[in-house]
């Protein structure tokens, strides 16, 4: 059985989903609301939504982020291989 997920970690995809909703500087929020540094908190992020559980905890936000995700590396590549070649 898969574990659980942890407060933060729910904590991490509520603010996450709820972002879009609120105004101002995003990563004051995630110092203020969750007290770690931006760069942790998409590091916890970018681990958190490979997991089953935060799928079935949230699977629009999910899926959403990990669409973004691939459209960030795909476009790297893209990059790359246009210095490449």
């Amino acid at each position: 059985m898969f574990a659980t997920l942890t407060d933060r970690d729910r904590a991490i995809l509520a603010l996450e989903a709820a972002w879009p909703r609120h105004g101002g500087a995003k990563e004051e929020a995630i110092r203020r609301t969750l007290g770690m540094s931006p760069a942790r908190y998409y590091q916890l992020l970018d681990r958190l939504i490979d997991t089953e559980q935060a799928l079935e905890h949230d699977p629009l936000l999910v899926r959403r982020l990990r669409r973004l995700r691939e459209n960030r590396v795909d476009k790297r590549i893209a990059r790359m291989r246009g210095f490449a070649g």
